[in-house]
C-alpha cells in the first residue's frame, strides 16, 4: 500500500507516487521490499531483515543515505503474547514499513479514520505513528493504579482479596515491560530529533522532542507505579508475618494455659500406690475444679496483659 501525505494519507498507487513530488509513506512486505527496494532509492548499505522472528527491540540506526530500523510493541491487552514486530526505512521523501503481519497498516488505518494536517509533513506523521503507539497507556496505568489501590485495601482489612496478591507480581511485570519499551521509544525519538541526515525540516524537529517528553512522563508515571507494586508487596509481607505472629501468640498463650494441666495429668497418672487422692472420694471433682480454675485464671491474666 502506497500513501501521499496531504492533508491525510491518501493512498496512491506505486506509479502516481513515483512520479509525486509529495512526502510519501508505503506499507509493503518482505518480499514486496525485495522486489521494489531500488525504486526508493534509499541508498541503503545494511540489509533491513524482513523476519519479525529476528526483531527484539525498537530502534533506529542511521546510515549513509537514509534511517532504518525497527518496532517491537507490547501488546497492551495482554502484555504475555508477542510483541507487534516490523522494519522500516526512511529518508527526506518519505517512510517504508516492511510488515509481513499488518501492525504497522493497523495504526495506518487509525491515522487516517482520526487525523487530518492543516500543514501536512513527514515529521507530523511519524509523531502521530509513534503517539498511537503509547496513545492508550495513561488509560492502562490508571487501570492498574485502581487496581493496585484494591489489593491495598484489601490488604489493610484483612479481605480475601488478599489471596490475589499474585496480581501485583503480574502488574509489576507488565509495567517493567512497558518502562523498556518507553526507553527504547525514548532512543528512537532521539535518533530522529538528532536529524544526522538532515531529512528532517528544522522547525518540524518539535514533533520529535514533544513525543519524547511525553513518554519520558510516561516512564516515570512507570516507575512510580513499579514502586507502588513494591510497596504493595512488601506490605502484604507484613500482613502475613501479623497474621504468623498473631497464630503463635494463640498458640503459646494455649500452651502456657494447659501446661499445668498437663504437669497434673502426668503427676496423677503416676498411679503410685500411697497417693492418698486415689481412694478419696471427692478427688475428681476437686482436681476438675481446679483445672477449670487455672484456665480461667489464665485466660483472665492474658485479657489484662492484652495476649489474646
Amino acid at each position: 500500500m502506497y500513501f501521499e501525505i496531504k492533508d491525510t494519507l491518501k493512498e496512491v498507487t506505486l506509479d502516481e507516487l513515483i512520479e509525486s513530488k509529495n512526502k510519501y509513506v508505503a506499507i509493503l512486505t518482505s518480499e514486496e521490499w525485495r522486489e521494489n527496494r531500488d525504486v526508493f532509492d534509499m541508498g541503503i548499505e545494511l540489509e533491513i531483515e524482513p523476519d519479525t522472528v529476528e526483531i527484539f527491540t525498537t530502534k533506529a540506526e542511521v546510515n549513509y543515505d537514509s534511517l532504518t530500523g525497527s518496532f517491537s510493541i507490547p501488546c497492551r491487552d495482554d502484555f504475555s503474547r508477542e510483541d507487534a514486530k516490523f522494519s522500516f526505512a526512511l529518508d527526506e521523501k518519505g517512510i517504508v514499513f516492511i510488515d509481513d503481519s499488518d501492525n504497522a497498516k493497523s495504526i495506518i488505518d487509525n491515522i487516517i479514520r482520526t487525523k487530518k494536517w492543516r500543514v501536512p509533513s513527514l515529521e507530523r506523521f511519524i509523531y502521530d505513528f509513534l503517539d498511537m503507539i503509547v496513545k492508550d497507556d495513561l488509560r492502562i496505568m490508571e487501570k492498574y493504579e485502581r487496581e493496585l489501590d484494591v489489593i491495598e485495601d484489601a490488604i489493610d482489612h484483612d479481605k480475601d482479596e488478599v489471596r490475589e496478591s499474585d496480581r501485583v507480581n503480574d502488574i509489576r511485570s507488565d509495567i517493567r515491560d512497558l518502562s523498556i519499551h518507553y526507553n527504547q521509544l525514548i532512543d528512537l525519538g532521539e535518533e530522529l530529533e538528532e536529524n544526522e541526515n538532515n531529512f528532517f525540516s528544522q522547525k518540524n524537529l518539535r514533533y520529535f522532542r514533544l513525543f519524547i517528553s511525553r513518554v519520558e512522563r510516561f516512564n516515570d508515571r512507570a516507575a512510580s507505579l513499579r514502586d507502588y507494586t513494591v510497596q504493595i508487596r512488601d506490605l502484604y509481607k507484613a500482613h502475613l508475618d501479623i497474621k504468623q505472629n498473631r497464630i503463635m501468640t494463640v498458640l503459646t498463650v494455649v500452651t502456657s494455659i494447659f501446661m499445668p494441666l498437663t504437669l497434673i495429668v502426668g503427676w496423677y497418672g503416676m498411679n503410685f500406690k500411697y497417693m492418698p487422692e486415689l481412694d478419696y472420694r471427692w478427688s475428681y471433682p476437686i482436681v476438675a475444679g481446679i483445672c477449670v480454675l487455672i484456665v480461667t485464671v489464665g485466660l483472665i491474666l492474658f485479657k489484662k496483659k492484652k495476649w489474646l
